[in-house]
């Protein structure tokens, strides 16, 4: 789903993707999104900030409870802090305007292969991991703890499986930023931090003193494997 109020732009970027083998559905308001969003279920919401009615970034919280795919965030503002916001506000990847129709495809072929990679539970061939009252699905792609669900993005899940297979190892930050986004670290990148922080709150942890996934100051994070009951 493409969600852009610029209807020219909007039908041209339609266009391009569907002749790329992709159907892709249009709306052009925040509030007209959110409901399409909720009712159809698309496979990666396409997101300019700039809409009528509900912005971007209301559209963006307003899903997330209800939509778990990756949500790619458009705009025309070159802004350190949109981007920040729509990463905390639960985007997986974020665009500037104006984008290439090559470079945006290149960016949905990533959001899709994060879905579909078997590769997440490759490294030890185990499909589910079970620590206490947590328990990891990569077959699924879902997370329960104590019995309980958890409404875990895409992005979100890639990060907690690493994390996980890591326990009580400390995996960096760099090692975190190329298997989620297949490139190199460049000691700015936020959206970790960001993911990180998402998943502690949804996980119960401590965001003041976290004691599930621990932060090592310089090195990266440490899933603590004792600490799920």
């Amino acid at each position: 789903m493409l969600v852009e109020d610029d209807m020219s732009l909007a039908e041209w970027f339609g266009d391009y993707l569907g002749e790329q083998g992709y159907l892709v559905t249009l709306a052009n308001r925040g509030d007209v999104a959110i409901e399409l969003i909720e009712s159809d279920q698309p496979d990666l919401v396409i997101l300019d900030i700039m809409l009528p009615v509900k912005d971007g970034f209301e559209v963006c919280q307003a899903i997330r409870p209800f939509y778990l795919g990756p949500i790619l965030m458009m705009t025309a503002r070159d802004h350190e802090t949109d981007e920040v916001l729509g990463l905390e506000l639960g985007a997986d990847d974020y665009v500037v305007k104006p984008v290439k129709p090559r470079v945006l495809l290149s960016r949905i072929k990533a959001l899709f292969r994060r879905i579909s990679s078997p590769a997440v539970a490759s490294e030890t061939n185990q499909n589910k991991i079970n620590l206490g009252k947590l328990s990891i699905d990569a077959n699924s792609r879902t997370t329960t703890l104590a019995g309980t669900k958890v409404a875990i993005s895409s992005n979100e899940f890639d990060v907690l499986w690493q994390l996980a297979q890591a326990a009580d190892k400390v995996v960096s930050r760099k090692d975190l930023v190329i298997q989620r986004r297949g490139i190199e670290y460049d000691g700015f990148d936020r959206s970790i931090d960001i993911l990180v922080s998402r998943i502690r709150k949804k996980l119960g942890d401590d965001a003041s003193n976290p004691y599930r996934i621990k932060t090592v100051w310089g090195k990266g994070y440490l899933f603590v494997k004792n600490a799920w009951g």
